[in-house]
């Protein structure tokens, strides 16, 4: 799938891009982990059962994950600005339906608007890489990649502030508040890529994707209720294979699909996907542990009493330190590129938790542990753009990196679950209340510490890069890229014979051969523009200055082609890989 752009012109991002980009991701976190500090109180609240009031948390889970990949697809298809203040504007909505009422159907339904926004994340992200010149960029998508755990962390202890001082309610209306102002200053200050994928939205694929996930997702949030071994879990669960076996089945036949099954089964982004998963898991877990013993009482023998603001208090250095990790990210990539760091951040989580197990017997110990957890989630998040995007054209960055997000969302929501049962079945009951117990805590942390040598296996395997040669790459692309898409404008626009090449990349016996790298070398042996094929095989390539060309075309599965050709106008050169490349002096 080739790129093309709009008629908009092509404007440079300005110095506070970044901030307000990042700061829409934080917003979307500090939805996310606002009802954290009134978990507990939810069923009285709402004045209904625990398993009823669960939906509000569930609900938003749910949107989310489909959310995610959809948002990024269509921010892809129609702007990603555009898709960023779209889903913005849902959670606003959202969460002024919430702050309104206290019925449980419309509480579930705000919720589930709020979810919406988890799309975010991916299309800052595509925006970033747009747009931002070479040397901020690394740094920039470092920046956007934590700013979910950022706000998560920094929300722990304001929202508990607001519920113990305070009408619950007023939690809604500040999350509206910030949404408004994330608006504003995207309108104000972000400017629109005018860098478009060709294709429509791919419809039948995002209501299968969505019934997958949600078969998927529910029997993983609700386990713990229902019972894992129960016939709705596991009727759920044999559900969401099915469905979503006939949706990679359906998605492989699609010109333009949701999800380019394809690009990732790549090896890099497949397994960066699958790492992303055991991240997600590790980062929830000190999140659910630790405020819980925090506030535990001293009178448990373990427990640190420590009121609801405290305990956020200690919790808040994780998001805090995965925000100043960015900038050391950007350093350390630079030099050793982003596989080393995704592995060095790992490294970092698995000392945490391993360091954590004997640091739970004084509340100054869970700073230190949240201290350094944080610095190796921020590491690792920093981590999954910069590989995702070097794996992909730019004309795929916001579904690419929504389904990376989606993948970390999986990762929180099995960790949430587990580790939930894990706490339920080791808890003392006290009185009638269930008590979490120092073994679920250590139980817990050594899941973490599991899920993190899972995820170091995975990054092992993924393949080297020069660092040089990767970020060069990952710096370039928003320039290149936008360089090419005016270049195909000006192939496709003014009426006149094409100023460039273009034709189509056939096999054997004229099959069209979609997805093969077409790339323009000048006389000089120097790249001058590059593409992908699209689904017929067509592609099209300007020229910077008249005079003879290499065509090189390659493509998994074929021999590659170098072919010797000069612009004469409007006479289409076709790439057949079936045929012997030419070799051509400079």
């Amino acid at each position: 799938m080739s790129h093309t752009t709009t008629d908009e012109p092509v404007r440079r991002a300005s110095g506070a891009t970044v901030p307000v980009l990042a700061f829409a991701g934080i917003v979307v976190a500090v939805m996310q982990t606002l009802l954290v500090p009134v978990i507990k109180d939810l069923p009285r609240l709402l004045d209904t059962s625990p398993s009823n009031a669960s939906w509000v948390l569930t609900s938003t889970l749910l949107s989310g994950a489909v959310a995610t990949p959809i948002m990024g697809r269509l921010g892809d298809l129609f702007g990603k600005r555009r898709m960023l203040i779209a889903s913005l504007s849902v959670m606003v909505v959202g969460a002024l339906l919430s702050a309104l009422t206290d019925a449980l159907v419309p509480m579930i339904v705000g919720r589930t608007l709020q979810g919406f926004a988890m799309g975010a994340i991916p299309l800052g992200i595509g925006l970033m890489r747009d747009m931002l010149p070479r040397e901020r960029l690394g740094s920039a998508m470092a920046l956007m990649s934590s700013s979910i755990g950022v706000g998560g962390g920094l929300a722990l202890p304001a929202a508990a502030l607001v519920a113990q001082h305070t009408d619950w309610h007023a939690l809604y209306y500040g999350a509206a508040g910030l949404g408004v102002l994330s608006i504003a200053l995207t309108l104000l200050v972000v400017p629109e890529s005018p860098l478009r994928a060709k294709g429509s939205f791919d419809l039948p694929g995002a209501l299968g994707l969505t019934a997958g996930l949600i078969l998927f997702l529910l029997p993983i949030s609700k386990g713990s209720d229902w019972g894992w071994s129960s016939p709705t879990t596991l009727g759920l669960f044999a559900a969401a294979l099915v469905v979503l076996l006939l949706w990679g089945l359906m998605e492989l036949r699609v010109a333009a699909p949701l999800v380019d099954l394809r690009t990732t089964a790549r090896r890099e982004v497949l397994l960066t996907n699958l790492a992303s998963i055991m991240v997600g898991v590790s980062f929830f877990v000190i999140s659910l542990v630790l405020p819980q013993l925090l506030q535990l009482p001293s009178e448990t023998g373990y427990g640190l009493g420590q009121s609801m603001v405290a305990a956020g208090l200690c919790v808040a250095p994780l998001g805090l330190t995965m925000m100043f990790t960015a900038p050391v990210y950007a350093r350390l990539s630079a030099r050793y590129g982003p596989r080393t760091t995704l592995i060095i951040g790992l490294v970092i989580i698995g000392i945490g938790y391993a360091g954590g197990l004997g640091l739970m017997d004084a509340a100054w110990q869970t700073v230190v542990t949240s201290v350094l957890i944080g610095a190796g989630i921020g590491l690792a998040y920093s981590s999954l753009p910069a590989l995702i995007i070097n794996a992909v054209p730019a004309s795929e960055t916001g579904a690419a990196n929504g389904l990376n997000t989606l993948m970390r969302s999986i990762g929180t929501s099995v960790s949430s679950a587990v580790i939930g049962m894990v706490l339920a079945n080791t808890a003392n009951d006290v009185g009638g209340t269930a008590v979490p117990t120092m073994q679920g805590f250590r139980v817990s942390f050594l899941i973490a510490a599991g899920a993190v040598a899972v995820g170091l296996v995975l990054a092992f395997f993924l393949p080297r890069r020069n660092p040089a040669a990767a970020v060069t790459q990952l710096r370039a692309s928003s320039e290149e890229d936008a360089n090419l898409a005016r270049a195909e404008q000006a192939l496709a626009g003014d009426g006149q014979p094409p100023h460039g090449f273009r034709g189509r990349v056939l096999a054997a016996d004229g099959v069209p051969v979609a997805r093969a790298k077409v790339t323009l070398i000048d006389r000089h042996g120097r790249q001058a523009g590059a593409t992908l094929s699209a689904g017929d095989g067509s592609y099209t390539l300007a020229v910077p200055a008249g005079g003879p060309y290499v065509l090189a075309a390659r493509a998994a599965g074929h021999a590659p082609l170098a072919h010797a050709a000069t612009h004469t106008g409007d006479r289409p050169v076709d790439l057949d890989l079936s045929l012997p490349g030419e070799t051509v002096p400079a």
